[in-house]
């Protein structure tokens, strides 16, 4: 018993097997083609996915490279204004120069100033028992020099006080954006709460924009009230976040350290060149101690200067000669950082 039973699962499984087989090579070229159907739908979804990659890829490149060109556009720009005001910054008319003085005059009033300035000068000199050949010179240089002279005093006064504050403005401005507040509401703040000059240069800004003006603009035109490298960088870097985009706080944040910065080295270069400095005045004032001494010991000894034509004429040499001696020295302190 045991033994057919044997026989008969043998051939069952024989029986089963053969089934397969015949199964399996009928159905061989249907599996053969699935799998190969597969592998190419395998093989698309791969390159449908390596080319989402691809043109991921290539839309952030394109966009860097638009953001890039946008970026040097703006600068070719600002660069091609910068370069048409220089003429203005540096050598300004005189009405342009008033304004960057901080000075409320019309042309008018100071021509007429400049006029009295000048036979004030005059007079002086004359009751002074001067020459009668300098009261000329008096008069030229009361009337276009020391006017003139006056108002580039004020103009460096003011950009110095703009300098200093400057940077705490440019902070607050940051503090007030990364707070959530708006640029137009930061600039008001400024305009109104800032300290002299500054308030008087983001009124400017605010008034432009009130008047149609965008605020990458007329921060642009703050140099032109403001003779002075900081205002253009501040006038640049809101022009370009107008444009290209970016992080305004950020920019803002390190515009505020570069200005600190320039600053500090400015200092720097000062006390380093106060020695040249001391040495400058000493020897500029040196021929003027010299002749009072002279003068207190044997009058008699330096009075033909004064009092003759050609001590005059010494004199006059003497003064040119130093002129220039003071002038290469004011060059050599000089540093622009």
């Amino acid at each position: 018993m045991f033994g057919i039973d044997t026989t008969i699962l043998a051939f069952i499984a024989l029986a089963g097997c053969s089934a397969g087989a015949v199964a399996y090579a009928f159905l061989f070229n249907r599996i053969a083609s699935e799998n190969t159907a597969g592998r190419r739908l395998q093989s698309v979804k791969n390159a449908e996915t390596d080319r989402s990659v691809v043109k991921a890829s290539r839309d952030r490149a394109a966009d860097a490279a638009k953001r890039r060109k946008s970026v040097q556009d703006s600068l070719k720009e600002l660069d091609a204004k910068q370069l048409a005001s220089n003429k203005n910054i540096k050598k300004p008319p005189l009405k342009v120069q008033l304004r960057q003085a901080g000075m409320s005059v019309s042309i008018e009033k100071f021509y007429m100033l400049s006029v009295v300035c000048g036979v004030m000068v005059t007079i002086g000199a004359y009751f002074m028992n001067a020459p009668l050949l300098v009261l000329p010179g008096a008069l030229i240089a009361g009337t276009l020099g020391l006017p003139r002279w006056f108002v580039s005093f004020q103009r460096g006064r003011r950009v110095k006080a703009f300098l200093n504050e400057f940077p705490n403005s440019l902070d607050i401005i940051v503090r007030a954006v990364k707070s959530g507040l708006p640029l137009n509401d930061g600039i008001r703040l400024i305009a109104s709460e800032a300290p002299e000059p500054v308030r008087t240069e983001f009124r400017r800004i605010v008034e432009s924009q009130q008047i149609g003006m965008s605020i990458p603009d007329a921060a642009v035109r703050m140099q032109e009230t403001m003779p002075c490298s900081e205002a253009g960088f501040f006038g640049i870097v809101i022009q370009i976040q107008q444009q290209a985009g970016g992080n305004l706080s950020e920019a803002l944040g390190n515009l505020s350290r570069v200005l600190r910065d320039r600053k500090k080295m400015k200092a720097k270069v000062q006390a380093l060149s106060m020695e040249a400095k001391a040495s400058a005045v000493i020897i500029g004032a040196l021929p003027f101690v010299v002749a009072t001494l002279v003068y207190f010991s044997s009058p008699n000894y330096i009075m033909p200067l004064f009092t003759t034509s050609t001590g005059h004429l010494i004199l006059g040499i003497a003064g040119v000669w130093m002129s220039i001696g003071i002038f290469v020295m004011r060059k050599m302190m000089n540093f622009d950082v």
